[in-house]
């Protein structure tokens, strides 16, 4: 009997540092994961939502619809307590431009200037939806990392905000812990380890016999 071909997923994000992060946690369970970067005609989708949620879905959608394929759209941010939840769903672009981490990571440091460290708690939050081929959203999860953040960068590992988010239990930031450390707290990792079971169950359902 001829194997059945091993499911495609298709992840609705040109951020190298997410694919780094997504691709081990989901290929070694059979998943082809494939990133949209890779099919040039599919426009990037404008993130128009107010929550985490809202955004995650619109790229889900957006992604399968266009390519009849499963796709799964992921957002997330960092929310500072003392900032009132910002930079939030604006992380990205926090100041002003989206994907410049120094220039980000510079405006957090100047409006958290002055606040003491045990006011600098934070969180990361990751939500994810995906859609199925006909661009319908049929799984979401969000998962949360806690952590605060520190006046200087440690570490050189991850991207964001990751050189500046403490995580208290490792006394570490995401920036000088491993990669296999972080797959298994952050909240990505935390996200996508309660979405898999059910994944895995929707992509197989949908497999059709060789």
């Amino acid at each position: 009997m001829t194997p059945s071909p091993r499911p495609l997923l298709i992840v609705a994000s040109r951020n190298a540092g997410k694919l780094r992060e997504i691709k081990p946690l989901l290929e070694p369970r059979g998943i082809v994961v494939r990133c949209v970067g890779e099919f040039p005609g599919v426009a990037d989708v404008e993130e128009t939502g107010t929550t985490f949620a809202d955004n995650a879905a619109l790229k889900a959608v957006a992604v399968a619809a266009a390519l009849g394929a499963w796709s799964l759209g992921e957002d997330s941010g960092l929310m500072v307590d003392a900032l009132g939840g910002q930079p939030g769903i604006f992380s990205a672009r926090f100041a002003g431009t989206h994907g410049d981490d120094a220039a980000n990571n510079a405006r957090l440091l100047r409006e958290l200037a002055g606040i003491p460290e045990e006011r600098r708690g934070a969180q990361y939050v990751c939500s994810i939806a995906v859609a199925d081929p006909a661009g319908r959203v049929v799984l979401t999860e969000e998962a949360t990392c806690r952590g605060r953040i520190v006046d200087e960068a440690r570490g050189a590992n991850g991207f964001g905000y990751d050189p500046y988010f403490l995580v208290p239990e490792y006394h570490r930031t995401f920036g000088e812990l491993s990669a296999v450390v972080k797959h298994s707290l952050s909240h990505r990792a935390r996200a996508l380890a309660r979405l898999l079971p059910r994944l895995l169950d929707a992509l197989t359902a949908t497999r059709e016999p060789s």
